[in-house]
């Protein structure tokens, strides 16, 4: 057990007073000192002394802490090197731990985890600079690293997209990509006041457990979500508009149109009305007829 265990404001500044440690505004730091909302975060995590954790910016080491008691082994890996000191101390009690400085976005967490956990799957917590939440959750499934679940804080606002349906305005290619990849669930609500030094907004911790099998059957999931992010680019552009404009896709206008026409949803219909199901019909449709069409008329 640590000699001090890290989650109050008070034993927070006497860290960051002891290493005279400044914040950084371009890391997005805001280091949580509220134990019930650790604890809440690491019973939705589901945390089991079977489990090899990846920490994504653990700051000065508290919910480091908290995991490292529960879980087999936790990896933390942070970017700011003037925190790297700070963990060695807070958290020198805990041979479970290994530190690594480096930017979470640059590294290869595949080749990570194969070395590390022998390539099973891995659970990810993190307290997540809101600036880069996306690219994170969208790297980690893209690149298909073997993971369990993501559990985050995130801002309000992200939680809210996460979980948007159809027709709604946060509705948009982020709650597209969790709906394909995982099943999301609001644990907390974490209000400003939580944090050292507080954020201007809200933030909420949410949980994503990776589906077993994607819910919808896609000839190409990768050109599925260049298709849906072209869809949302511009959002007051009809879905014609917007995939006809798309510097990612290179489609026969024909043939957008007749695969919009098939899905019966008008010509005027914008990417924020359609379902996942009906993103992944019409990407199966114009893949279909771009091959018919790279393999030339028919003879007859």
């Amino acid at each position: 057990m640590a000699e001090k265990t890290l989650g109050s404001p008070q034993n927070t500044i006497e860290i960051l007073k002891k290493y005279n440690f400044s914040f950084q505004k371009k890391y997005g730091q805001n280091f949580l000192i509220d134990t019930h909302v650790l604890d809440k975060i690491i019973e939705a995590a589901k945390i089991t002394q079977e489990d090899f954790v990846l920490e994504i910016g653990p700051g000065i080491g508290t919910m480091t802490q908290y995991l490292a008691r529960e879980a087999g082994r936790v990896l933390a890996v942070e970017i700011d090197r003037a925190l790297i000191p700070i963990l060695r101390d807070t958290l020198q009690d805990y041979e479970n731990v290994e530190i690594v400085n480096a930017d979470i976005l640059k590294l290869d967490i595949q080749r990570l985890v194969e070395e590390k956990n022998e390539g099973k799957p891995i659970k990810v917590v993190a307290n997540l600079p809101y600036y880069i939440t996306t690219p994170i959750i969208m790297g980690l499934f893209e690149s298909r690293v073997p993971v369990e679940s993501i559990t985050v804080m995130v801002q309000k606002e992200v939680a809210g997209r996460m979980q948007a349906g159809p027709g709604t305005k946060e509705y948009g290619a982020l709650s597209l990509a969790v709906r394909y990849y995982a099943k999301p669930y609001l644990v907390a609500n974490v209000p400003p006041n939580c944090f050292m030094p507080r954020p201007k907004v809200g933030s909420a911790v949410v949980r994503l457990t990776r589906n077993a099998e994607p819910p919808v059957e896609t000839e190409d999931d990768r050109f599925l979500f260049r298709l849906i992010r072209a869809s949302f680019n511009q959002r007051r552009k009809t879905l014609f508009n917007g995939l006809r404009n798309s510097a990612e896709l290179d489609i026969p206008k024909e043939v957008i149109a007749e695969s919009i026409e098939e899905l019966g949803k008008g010509a005027n219909v914008r990417g924020e009305a359609l379902s996942l199901q009906e993103f992944a019909l019409l990407g199966n449709s114009i893949l279909q007829k771009m091959h018919r069409l790279a393999d030339g008329p028919e003879e007859k």
